[in-house]
Parts: C-alpha cells; sequence; structure tokens
C-alpha cells in the first residue's frame, strides 16, 4: 500500500479504479495549484526586477537571478502543460496506461511521477534505442 493507495489488484478492486483516480487527480491538481503560484511569483519578480544602479557586480547578480526566474518559470510552463494532458487522460479513462502500448503502467510509477505516460519496459526500450544512436 502507497499512501492509501493499494498497489496489487485484488478480485474486487480493479487497475486505475475510481478511487486511484480521485488520488491521482488530487496529487496533480495540487501539484498544478502549487506550480501556478510559482510561475505568478516569478513573473512578478521578473516585472518588479528594476535596476536601480549599483555596479556591475550588482548587476550581475540581478540578471542572473532574473535569468533564473525566468527558466524556472517556462519548466513550470512545461510540467503544467504536463499536468494538463494527464488531467485529460484522467477525464478520458486512458490516464495510467502506457501510450505506446497501452498497457498498464502501475500504480508504483504513477505514484513516483504521476506524470509518467510510458511504461517501465518502453521507457527503457526508448532509451536504449538512443543510446544505441548516440553510439553510432
Amino acid at each position: 500500500m502507497i499512501d492509501g493507495i493499494c498497489t496489487t489488484q485484488v478480485n474486487d478492486q480493479i487497475y486505475m479504479d475510481l478511487q486511484h483516480q480521485n488520488y491521482f487527480r488530487q496529487v496533480l491538481e495540487q501539484w498544478r495549484d502549487r506550480l501556478i503560484l510559482e510561475v505568478k511569483i516569478s513573473r512578478e519578480q521578473l516585472k518588479s526586477d528594476h535596476e536601480e544602479g549599483g555596479d556591475i557586480i550588482d548587476r550581475s547578480v540581478q540578471d542572473r537571478q532574473k535569468m533564473m526566474n525566468y527558466i524556472t518559470s517556462n519548466r513550470h510552463e512545461k510540467t503544467l502543460a504536463q499536468i494538463s494532458a494527464a488531467l485529460k487522460r484522467l477525464d478520458n479513462g486512458s490516464y495510467g496506461y502506457c501510450l505506446a502500448s497501452g498497457e498498464e503502467i502501475g500504480l508504483q510509477r504513477l505514484q513516483a511521477y504521476p506524470l509518467a505516460t510510458l511504461s517501465v519496459e518502453m521507457q527503457e526500450q526508448i532509451e536504449k534505442r538512443q543510446q544505441q544512436r548516440r553510439v553510432i
């Protein structure tokens, strides 16, 4: 059992039943809400940062902080798009199933990474192909 989620199929419990769906929906929505707030704060910081003189080191630190806020904001926006896609899959019943093979991703994998779209096996195959391409 992981945080109240049964990870093995029992005779009366099926994979990605309503309890599982509700759990992952809550996890994804909380993650989304937290990221939306962080993006908002980053954007406000980017807008409010005014270069008010200072020496070259001060300006350099300010520029670095702006760049980090921008990078973080972009990363969060990409994750928000993935969360939105996961919530849509929850709505249409395809969440928790590998996009490549249609097989179950597995509750433990989803618990570790709720945005997972591939089973472990498919992910390993893709990574192996990518490594082979790098060698050639």
